[in-house]
């Protein structure tokens, strides 16, 4: 269940400060027009997710038990690919993600409607897809339809509310630490993921080696035990486990957590002159209409030295943050 509330508060957040940065721009800039096709946009991609869930659970119950394991340990270890993937280009591209969003929605004002509508999709659209794929390969290695569910869902829930209260100015996080950290648990989560992927696929006959088992220490670590629950529950824990499935977590779980803590990923760059500038440069809209100062209007995060710390409230919208000035 914590793994599964994990991918809900990681992805969930994700999508909502996305959705702050595009609403609090267009609140800032006077095109509040454009609210309802952006609103349009990511109302679309939630449905797609839900749907997109609908599909994976209802369309595996009607194949073979063989043909099921299949489907499960493929999408598991397809799964386990966007997370990994996610928290490096997360890790990566935080600091810039507001400036890269400002840019693409100036674009889109430019094109119309149907674009602004398009933006918004896509934008939440991939966090819904890679949340819908990931919690069901979940239920799928619990055999648990509720409690995956319900993480998620107390996750995404989470998400929504820190959003809001980013969006509104009264909460203030380093993201760039909470994205570092969440990753990392993510990684020891995926990596448990891969291994009962791997698996559902010996157990379809398309990997070799369901007999042998590394270990089993199932009468010391009962599954139906309270501990034995929750180790399945956070990490997929499996008390008698395949070599494959050892093997394929130890080479997966070791170098991705040494890559992502890697010193010269997590280590902090004192931001040049030029990129200062350039950060305030960014704070004028592309369009030439300078922000304005309205305390009623809300604003979506800013971020600290490093870029990443959520300073804008609805105090001033239009202000920046760390005491900056527009030029």
């Amino acid at each position: 269940m914590f793994g599964n509330y994990l991918i809900g508060l990681r992805e969930g957040l994700e999508a909502s400060l996305v959705v702050c940065i595009l609403v609090a721009y267009l609140v800032k800039t006077g095109r509040r027009d454009a609210l309802r096709p952006v609103w349009t946009g990511i109302a679309a991609a939630v449905l797609l997710s839900m749907a997109f869930g609908a599909v994976l659970q209802f369309g595996s119950q009607t194949m073979t038990f063989k043909a099921q394991e299949a489907l499960g340990g493929s999408l598991s270890v397809i799964a386990v690919g966007l997370v990994t993937w996610m928290v490096f280009w997360m890790r990566r591209t935080a600091r810039h993600l507001k400036k890269e969003l400002h840019g693409k929605l100036d674009a889109a004002l430019a094109m119309g409607t149907g674009a602004l509508v398009v933006t918004a999709f896509l934008a939440v659209g991939r966090e819904g897809l890679e949340t819908a794929l990931f919690i069901w390969t979940a239920v799928q290695a619990t055999n648990d339809g509720v409690r995956p569910l319900v993480g998620a869902l107390l996750g995404l829930l989470t998400a929504v509310v820190l959003g809001w209260l980013f969006y509104r100015g009264a909460l203030k996080i380093n993201l760039a630490k909470f994205f570092t950290w969440t990753g990392g648990m993510l990684i020891v989560v995926a990596a448990g993921v891969l291994a009962y992927g791997f698996h559902d696929l010996q157990e379809a006959d398309v990997l070799p080696g369901l007999g042998d088992k590394a270990f089993d220490i199932s009468e010391q670590i009962p599954v139906d035990s309270w501990y034995g629950t929750l180790l399945k529950g956070v990490f997929n824990f499996q008390p008698d486990p395949t070599w494959l499935q050892v093997a394929v977590w130890a080479l997966y779980v070791v170098p991705t957590l040494l890559v992502f803590f890697a010193p010269g990923r997590t280590g902090r760059v004192a931001p040049s002159r030029a990129v200062t500038e350039e950060s305030k440069r960014d704070e004028v809209p592309a369009s030439g209409v300078p922000a304005s100062g309205g305390g009623s209007d809300g604003g979506a995060g800013a971020a600290d030295g490093d870029g990443d710390r959520v300073r804008d409230g609805a105090r001033g919208t239009g202000g920046h943050p760390g005491g900056e000035r527009e030029g």
